[in-house]
């Protein structure tokens, strides 16, 4: 497993140093980030857990050590994340069951 306090700091690092190369693309991800806060409709913790799904089902481990810090502080409890990964994890089967019935698709008709 990862060092998640050692990585998170890495990856910050990392980041700056592609804001001082390139503003605009760091100013560009921060504006459509927190984007989402402005309507008020969700609360963050409520973001943040969405935001630990999607992580999971994109496989990026640091979207998964920020947003895990930032549930946490936003009141998020582990049986909340449990309950959100649960979700990532039956949507993930979901995709696999309807690229599955796809493969079966193309295969009647490639070979009927």
């Amino acid at each position: 497993m990862l060092e998640w306090n050692d990585y998170q700091k890495e990856l910050m690092t990392r980041i700056g140093e592609i804001g001082k190369l390139s503003p605009d693309t760091l100013r560009g991800y921060q504006a459509l980030s927190n984007a989402g806060q402005k309507t008020g409709k969700l609360d963050a913790k409520t973001r943040e857990l969405i935001a630990l799904a999607v992580a999971v089902t994109r496989q990026c481990d640091g979207c998964i050590t920020v947003h895990t810090d930032a549930a946490a502080k936003h009141g998020a409890t582990v049986e909340e994340i449990a309950e959100a990964l649960g979700v990532a994890i039956a949507v993930n089967a979901g995709a696999a069951m309807v690229y599955s019935a796809r493969v079966m698709d193309a295969f009647s008709v490639k070979h009927p």
